[in-house]
């Protein structure tokens, strides 16, 4: 297949487009900036942002199939760049897709969507969607994995897939940031017992390949959302302490009261909005949320509609991070 991925320069784009590559795929991939790894592996690079309606059109013609990753991610405030990206974006995506006959479109999205800040402990897709949000990201995401699912019919195919806390090799998000605060002090954790489901970056992307593998085959998962993880909720605690392990770092925890941590974020967001500052908030209502209460979902609608069994374990994935760090620091 001719298959476009758009953000095929970042963790999990990457991750698509080697499996895609590795399988004889013909791929494509736009991004803001430019990665020289990809094109030795013959990808086709554009270079261009999909809020720009003119570049996504240019890189959707002649695909058979696009997988819209990129995103705008984060704790910010700005909402209209959120905006931009997520949904404006989305809506890019979308009309090239019906502009050039595209059939099949699966689109990463994000289990925030459906976290209304409250413990979400064994759920599945039958929970709506959330009806607040303490982020722009969430909500911008929201609307987009709505537009996806609405755009869905005869001549274009497509699906969402809800990606949780994706981790692994090569993570620049997750990983680093927290190596760089354990670095300078010990992690506040507001409920460290709290179960959470993570996903090693394998299973991501392979549930974005079968999951475009499904929508030209039966396409019992055409038109719907999935919750994707490794299936192994733990402490939250637990896997942050294991990640920073693998990465060298010694974990270092305090606990810290849930009401005296919101608290502390509203502060720092009014100071942040008052001030108008560009930068990520230090703490923030939506990362409060998320370390305040448990998030973990059933897998059964993704195993049963397009085949998703995690193949890689935590611990697995987790040996092979520490290898990985221990190469990169120059210890194997």
């Amino acid at each position: 297949m001719n298959i476009l991925v758009t953000g095929g320069g970042g963790f999990l784009g990457q991750a698509i487009v080697h499996r895609l590559v590795q399988r004889g795929d013909r791929v494509r991939v736009i991004n803001r900036g430019h990665y020289p790894g990809l094109e030795a592996l013959g990808v086709e690079c554009h270079r261009g942002d999909i809020a720009d309606s003119r570049a996504v059109d240019a890189a959707v013609a002649g695909m058979d199939a696009v997988i819209h990753v990129a995103a705008r991610a984060g704790p910010g405030l700005r909402y209209q760049s959120f905006h931009r990206a997520n949904v404006r974006g989305t809506e890019h995506v979308i009309d090239a897709c019906r502009r050039h006959g595209i059939g099949y479109l699966v689109y990463t999205s994000s289990p925030s969507v459906a976290h209304a800040g409250g413990d979400l402990a064994g759920v599945d897709e039958s929970l709506p969607y959330a009806d607040h949000y303490a982020a722009p990201y969430p909500e911008t995401k929201a609307l987009a994995e709505q537009q996806v699912l609405k755009a869905h019919g005869d001549s274009l195919k497509t699906c969402a897939l809800r990606p949780h806390l994706i981790w692994g090799p090569g993570d620049n998000q997750l990983l680093p940031r927290l190596v760089a605060r354990a670095k300078r002090r010990a992690l506040p954790l507001p409920a460290p017992d709290k179960l959470i489901d993570t996903t090693y970056i394998d299973n991501a992307a392979e549930a974005h390949v079968l999951a475009l593998d499904e929508l030209r085959g039966q396409g019992r998962c055409a038109g719907k959302a999935y919750f994707i993880s490794n299936g192994e909720p733990k402490p939250v605690a637990e896997i942050i302490a294991a990640l920073l392990t693998a990465a060298g770092v010694t974990p270092r925890f305090r606990r810290i009261n849930p009401r005296l941590a919101m608290a502390v974020a509203t502060v720092v967001e009014g100071i942040w909005r008052l001030l108008r500052l560009d930068a990520d908030p230090p703490l923030s209502r939506f990362v409060v949320e998320h370390l305040s209460t448990a998030h973990w979902y059933k897998l059964d609608a993704a195993r049963d509609d397009f085949g998703y069994v995690p193949s890689v374990s935590i611990a697995e994935g987790l040996e092979r991070l520490r290898a990985c760090e221990l190469g990169a620091r120059g210890g194997v």
